[in-house]
């Protein structure tokens, strides 16, 4: 096999594995950041010392895997559990299938099937917390988060601050911002990568820009499996994986980071006499964090990968939104219309999905199939339609007044002038 066919996650996982061969990483440590299972980091080791990088790559199997478990059988062992064995144990329940209905199940197969079911419900184990250690190489673990503070003693409004440090070399960087935003977080990771490089794993929390946290219910057309976000497509593209945390302790480097800041920077400011955030965000990335990571950064091995040359980051760190073209070559994006030239051997994009990509400063670049398209200036849609609604806006009719002499009035002006019914 030729090493042109190998992947970006191959060659991660080579990598990890040296180190683990070399003994300078753990395999546990290895797995975790790999994203697999204790046992399949193992299997992945033997394969790697039998045929190095070739037994990393993966290969299609030649026919599809032989489903043993169908949804009938799955149906029966339910049905033979609501109606004869709803108070047996799960071994006894898996005896009983074997010895008199045939059905050769493991534990763990039919205790998850049960599970799903909702026919059994595991016990909680009392979790043991412990302070994790550091990662043997910079670059294998970042952590990111914000802290909501008043950072500046004269200005009562609290601000927040995005920042990003190293698991192992506690390498800072971060900038304030009035909200803590999409924009905010992809700009710090965006500058964060120019400056070191791209690593390999982003700690974060389960907050709605990091993750999905929407649920579908009885007013809202949600799926079940939902989309990526905005951060988490760009980390993909850049083949980062991102880690969500449970809980403040579990990324408590960063956490006692924002101690040490809300303490010393605010007092370092209040000395230079800064009054605004635009002065402080100067100050932050003049002067602090080049004393901070020059006095605590520590000295240790780095597997920081440079960004390949055809990357633009600028467009990665972007909005991006799928729109489809219609018969005349237009999409419509937040309220005004792109009318598609034919570029890159396509003569028209009529029905075709559009990607469009929204930066910070408000540009637009349009996408399909990873490739820009051109596209002339868009037309304002408001415009637009408070023109079709003139157009479309009904003349109201005048409303008829009886004239003088007409029979009614003149009838009532008698009945007026001698008070007698008529």
């Amino acid at each position: 096999m030729k090493r042109a066919c190998i992947r970006e996650v191959e060659l991660k996982r080579y990598v990890l594995l040296r180190d683990v061969v070399e003994r300078r990483l753990t395999l546990k440590e290895a797995a975790e950041l790999m994203g697999l299972s204790y046992r399949q980091a193992l299997r992945l080791k033997k394969r790697f010392l039998v045929s190095g990088i070739e037994g990393l790559i993966r290969k299609i199997p030649s026919r599809p895997p032989n489903l043993k478990i169908t949804e009938e059988i799955k149906e029966q062992i339910l049905q033979l559990r609501r109606q004869i064995y709803k108070d047996l144990n799960i071994l006894h329940f898996k005896d009983k299938l074997l010895d008199n209905h045939g059905i050769q199940l493991s534990y763990e197969t039919l205790r998850k099937i049960l599970i799903e079911a909702g026919q059994h419900e595991p016990k909680k184990r009392r979790r043991v917390y412990r302070r994790r250690r550091r990662m043997p190489k910079a670059g294998m673990l970042v952590q990111m988060d914000s802290s909501e503070h008043r950072w500046i003693e004269d200005v009562e409004e609290p601000w927040w601050f995005v920042g990003m440090i190293d698991d192992a070399d506690s390498y800072v960087y971060g900038r304030f911002y009035p909200k803590e935003t999409v924009w905010a977080n992809m700009e710090v990771i965006k500058e964060y990568i120019r400056r070191r490089g791209k690593f390999m794993a982003l700690y974060v929390d389960r907050a709605s820009h990091f993750k999905t946290t929407r649920h579908g219910g009885l007013h809202y057309n949600v799926s079940a499996e939902q989309g990526d976000t905005q951060i988490q497509r760009a980390l993909k593209e850049l083949n980062i994986e991102m880690i969500n945390a449970h809980s403040p302790q579990a990324k408590g480097r960063i956490e006692r980071l924002f101690g040490f800041f809300q303490d010393r920077l605010i007092k370092e400011m209040r000395l230079k006499g800064i009054k605004r955030y635009e002065e402080a965000n100067r100050f932050l990335e003049e002067e602090f964090l080049p004393w901070y990571n020059s006095r605590y950064t520590l000295e240790v091995e780095s597997v920081y990968r440079p960004v390949e040359p055809g990357v633009d980051l600028e467009l990665v760190f972007t909005k991006r939104y799928w729109r489809k073209a219609g018969k005349d070559n237009v999409i419509r994006y937040q309220g005004r219309f792109y009318q598609l030239v034919p570029s890159n051997g396509v003569r028209s994009f009529a029905g075709k999905w559009i990607e469009v990509c929204e930066h910070r400063d408000g540009k637009i670049t349009l996408l399909y199939e990873g490739k820009k398209v051109s596209y002339l200036s868009g037309v304002e849609y408001d415009s637009l339609r408070c023109k079709k609604t003139e157009s479309r806006k009904k003349t109201q009719k005048r409303q008829w007044k009886p004239p003088e002499n007409h029979p009614w009035k003149r009838c009532f002006n008698v009945t007026f002038q001698t008070g007698n019914k008529v």
